[in-house]
Order: structure tokens, then C-alpha cells, then sequence
């Protein structure tokens, strides 16, 4: 384990992952909305954003995928320092991490079942910037529609059509966060 993988954590944990719980929570109850967490300093390819929703949302207990150039050993080793979590092949994830096109194809990840839609993966998609623009949102948290820059339109769409099942999905760049919950219904711009 080299000297990077001990550092970037929280300076004070209960302190910073409250704001950004709260901050990723509003993201998914507000789709589309852009939002900034910060806190960690995770090795590249890792953001701000992305090393701070790890620290906050995994633990021991909670199995992470890494996937293209997310699983590398700088960040295997800050993972398993700061959060301890298992990780392990797309199948067994609840949360998984890397880029749009390493994650694909969505169909290795769990959707949930019909009798326990929760237990599905969440895929945080690393991005090199975010914005209001591109792809039109509508469902559950929207008032009338918003955009967002998405790497894609068809794989939402989908996703959304196996609703209560599907996967969640937050996006990062930076310090910014956007989620999309499964539930949100997504146009071409």
C-alpha cells in the first residue's frame, strides 16, 4: 500500500459526509440538479465528487465494482484504506464506478427483483463536466422538465421502462454531482 492510499480521506467525517448525504440524496429526489460535494481527495482517475460519494455512501460491508481505468491499485488501495469495502465483478456490485463506456454493458449489473427493487445498483459515472443541457428529464422530482448532459439517451430510456427495477445512476465531475433515479423519464434534446 503506498503513502497516497492513507491520505484524501475526510479531515472530519461525521461533519462532511452529512453534507454530502444530504447533497447526494437531493440530487436523486431532484434529478438533473447539479450539486457539489466535496471533502476527499481520492487518487485519479477518482474525482472530488467521486472519492466523497464513496467515502459516504460505501462501507465494509457494502461490495464496489471498479471498472476500465477506475480499477487501478492507487484507488483498490484507497478504497480499501478509508472504506474497507469488498471489491468485486459486476454481478455482485451495489455500487459500481468508471466511466460511461467502461461500465457498459448495463445488463452485468442487478436491477433489483420484483419483491426487492432496492437491492440494486447504483453506478456512479465518472464525467468530464456536467451541465444543464442535452437530455430532457420528467418524472417524480421535476416540476415541468430539466436537461442534463447525459453520455447517452437509449440505455436511460430503457432503464426507465423496467421501472420499479432498473439501476440509479449518479454522475460526477469535479466536485458536481447530478443523480438519476430510475424512475426518471428521459427525451433526445
Amino acid at each position: 500500500m503506498t503513502a497516497q492510499a492513507l491520505s484524501g480521506g475526510f479531515s472530519n467525517p461525521p461533519h462532511q459526509s452529512s453534507h454530502a448525504f444530504r447533497a447526494i440524496l437531493e440530487s436523486f429526489a431532484r434529478p438533473g440538479t447539479l450539486l457539489t460535494i466535496r471533502g476527499a481527495q481520492p487518487p485519479a482517475p477518482l474525482s472530488v465528487a467521486a472519492g466523497t460519494a464513496l467515502l459516504t455512501l460505501a462501507d465494509g460491508t457494502t461490495p464496489v465494482h471498479l471498472a476500465g481505468d477506475a480499477d487501478c491499485q492507487p484507488v483498490r488501495d484507497w478504497i480499501t484504506f478509508h472504506i474497507g469495502a469488498p471489491l468485486v465483478a459486476p454481478q455482485q456490485a451495489m455500487f459500481a464506478i468508471g466511466r460511461w463506456e467502461s461500465l457498459a454493458p448495463l445488463s452485468r449489473f442487478h436491477i433489483g427483483a420484483p419483491d426487492y427493487p432496492d437491492r440494486a445498483a447504483t453506478l456512479i459515472v465518472l464525467m468530464d463536466g456536467l451541465s444543464n443541457s442535452g437530455a430532457h428529464l420528467t418524472g417524480p422530482g421535476i416540476a415541468t422538465k430539466t436537461l442534463l448532459s447525459l453520455p447517452e439517451i437509449a440505455a436511460f430510456q430503457d432503464n426507465a421502462a423496467r421501472f420499479p427495477l432498473g439501476l440509479d445512476f449518479l454522475f460526477v465531475a469535479g466536485n458536481r454531482v447530478a443523480g438519476l433515479p430510475r424512475s426518471t423519464k428521459v427525451e433526445g434534446a
